[in-house]
């Protein structure tokens, strides 16, 4: 992503779509060259909404930031409407919000974290239903023990970081026996980001916890964390839950926005 120009914002007037779009005008400020596409996907025979309750949204928000706002209504599948609106708007970036999961015991994937995993080559920032002020002064990067293949999705974490000027934190979570950050995969990564993240690098972090989960949601609230990012790829289905898992668990449990790069 060299530039951040189109943000697509999947809207049905509910609450966490609500979140999602006051995230977005957050992220926008007063930045003239960046708008907001709205997408209302109805389901076959969904009354859709009046057209004055589209205006009233985007009336709202018109003295708080400086970019555009349009519409795409669409019918059908989410998961569909969405993919074609990423295409035909070239979307660089997706806010959504999600309701999150509250049952330890059993999780149910919601639309938003199938969707996070759905978009390729989109980034995909998931903004949780509590979710309040908007900061981004310090990023947390999970990185698994894969070797980053794909050196373009650290672009990605760089454009968001020095559009805020944030610190990104890398985290690794230590689940089983091992010595980490010393191997040649380690090293390799390791060179990555201090090229590809520049002075935004603040340092890499390795925690020990059985639950990799629980390591990345008590690392962000312990160290004030605005947002954390993940690389869906970069996590070896060998040490940690398989790469979709591990994203959509996070994508509902983290109590702030999670990017998910793909």
């Amino acid at each position: 992503m060299d530039k951040i120009s189109t943000i697509l914002v999947p809207f049905d007037f509910s609450e966490i779509s609500v979140q999602a779009l006051k995230y977005a005008v957050g992220f926008i400020g007063m930045d003239r060259d960046i708008k907001i596409v709205l997408a209302h996907i109805a389901f076959d025979g969904t009354k859709e909404p009046p057209e004055a309750d589209f205006k009233n949204i985007k009336e709202s928000y018109v003295p708080k930031f400086r970019g555009s706002i349009e519409w795409f209504k669409g019918v059908g599948s989410l998961t569909g409407s969405i993919l074609q609106v990423q295409s035909e708007q070239a979307i660089d970036l997706v806010i959504m919000g999600t309701s999150g999961a509250h049952d330890n015991k059993e999780i149910v994937i919601s639309n938003t974290a199938k969707l996070a995993l759905e978009i390729d080559n989109c980034p995909v920032l998931v903004i949780p239903k509590d979710f309040e002020e908007f900061s981004i002064k310090k990023i947390a990067l999970v990185l698994g023990k894969d070797r980053i293949d794909d050196k373009s999705t650290l672009q990605t974490l760089l454009r968001i970081a020095s559009r805020f000027n944030a610190k990104v934190d890398v985290l690794t979570i230590q689940n089983e026996d091992g010595i980490y950050g010393y191997s040649k995969t380690d090293e390799s990564n390791e060179n990555l980001l201090e090229y590809y993240l520049e002075n935004f690098y603040s340092h890499h972090a390795f925690i020990e916890d059985p639950d990799i989960l629980h390591g990345i949601v008590d690392y962000a609230e312990r160290n004030t964390i605005d947002m954390v990012a993940i690389l869906p790829k970069n996590h070896a289905h060998s040490s940690a839950p398989s790469e979709g898992l591990l994203t959509k668990e996070l994508t509902m449990r983290s109590t702030v926005p999670t990017l998910v790069i793909d």
